[in-house]
């Protein structure tokens, strides 16, 4: 095997964007995950550069979304799951015993493929983990929600109607409001499981313009079954099939010269 497949195969950054000085956020060593007896991701090594959109694609059922709820332990809820290896984040790992997993969910944002709004208002919606948080200073948390509604471009929108029903907005406005809510406690990943699959085009592009103006500051995981909207959005794509990471590259180059013949059946659409 080649220098350049085993590099792009293993996971590890490629060597034409090795060279632009970027920290690497999050590294996954030798990693697998059971469902009881269910391999459902099978020795995954990948790593992932700070301030960049790393999009996940693959068929139905190859482990896109239990590989994204690894990297904040959402699927530590689910009876019977097991899991071998390393999750490094800044140089840390997510499964050692000291680690606080509601700290790392709040450096873990995650947004949801159906947006879901809490039945409160706009301005309680934003403010949620704030306040779980414990923060009921006024100032503080009306200074905060301005923020995290304009990171994610809804300010102008919802500002005379904060305290209006999270439900009257439109559904990308709720699913934008849901990223707020997310951005309100300052994580540093933002971890997006197919947040456009429900919306129409023109709400869709507003999230995906939303999504290039985030990575200047947060790193973004993004499952999506949408080939045109990996293109679009991902600097990188990992490509997994059978709960295995086949390949995984800089965007342009999986879209236009992938390495191995089932990825280019895959981003082309002759299945899947």
């Amino acid at each position: 095997m080649n220098e350049k497949t085993s590099m792009t195969i293993s996971g590890r950054m490629p060597r034409e964007f090795s060279g632009i000085d970027q920290k690497m956020k999050i590294k996954v060593q030798n990693f697998n995950f059971y469902y009881d007896t269910t391999h459902a991701l099978k020795n995954v090594n990948i790593e992932i550069q700070e301030n960049c959109v790393c999009g996940i694609i693959g068929p139905s059922g190859c482990g896109k979304s239990t590989f994204l709820r690894c990297f904040n332990r959402m699927n530590d809820i689910i009876p019977g799951i097991r899991y071998e290896g390393d999750v490094f984040i800044d140089g840390k790992n997510i499964f050692d015993r000291g680690v606080d997993i509601v700290d790392l969910r709040r450096k873990v944002g995650m947004v949801f493929q159906k947006s879901n709004p809490f039945p409160k208002s706009i301005f309680e919606n934003a403010a949620y983990g704030l306040k779980i948080k414990g923060i009921k200073d006024k100032g503080f948390l009306e200074q905060k929600v301005e923020k995290s509604l304009r990171d994610a471009a809804l300010w102008e929108e919802v500002k005379d109607r904060l305290n209006k029903s999270a439900f009257e907005l439109s559904g990308g406005q709720q699913q934008r409001l849901c990223i707020a809510r997310a951005l309100a406690v300052e994580p540093e990943i933002l971890l997006l499981d197919e947040p456009a699959s429900a919306l129409d085009p023109i709400a869709t592009a507003k999230i995906e313009e939303l999504i290039h103006e985030l990575k200047l500051k947060y790193t973004i995981i993004i499952v999506t079954h949408n080939m045109q909207q990996a293109a679009r959005v991902s600097d990188f794509t990992a490509f997994f099939m059978m709960g295995e990471l086949v390949e995984y590259d800089i965007t342009s180059k999986m879209f236009t010269n992938p390495l191995k013949k089932i990825t280019e059946d895959y981003v082309t659409g002759r299945f899947g």
